[in-house]
């Protein structure tokens, strides 16, 4: 599955903005920032997709955000994963003890999944970037 991304460049204000306490800020750009450097290291590996659900909740994923995935790193214990779970995407946080396979949600009303034989279970990709509005509009 490979996607073009377009470069699109967005103005980077030269100030910095303050975590703590308030700092004046300058009236003007700097440069611009292509966010596809910043966030896409591998452009044919990477896509979006859209979360639909609150089982990720937990972990600051909510229901209309976007996922930014690369299908070439490997999944490690903890990671959020997109896998396809008999048919189905998913999203979770793969978790492995003692040679056991889990996607864990991170909602109480959700209970884990154990992979067994019998699931047809594969990692489609690990989560690298989540893209949510701050607010609803």
């Amino acid at each position: 599955m490979n996607f073009y991304f377009p470069t699109v460049f967005i103005p980077l204000v030269s100030a910095t903005v303050s975590a703590g306490f308030p700092s004046p800020a300058d009236d003007y750009t700097e440069l611009s920032l292509d966010l596809n450097s910043h966030l896409i290291e591998r452009p044919y590996s990477t896509f979006c997709i859209r979360v639909r659900g609150n089982s990720m909740e937990g972990a600051r994923v909510y229901d209309g955000d976007i996922l930014l995935v690369d299908r070439s790193l490997s999944a490690q214990n903890g990671s959020i994963i997109i896998g396809i779970l008999d048919g189905e995407f998913t999203v979770k946080r793969l978790r492995i003890e003692q040679g056991q396979t889990f996607l864990l949600p991170e909602h109480p009303s959700y209970d884990p999944v154990a992979i067994t034989e019998a699931n047809d279970f594969k990692v489609w990709g690990v989560v690298t970037y989540i893209i949510h509005k701050t607010q609803k509009q």
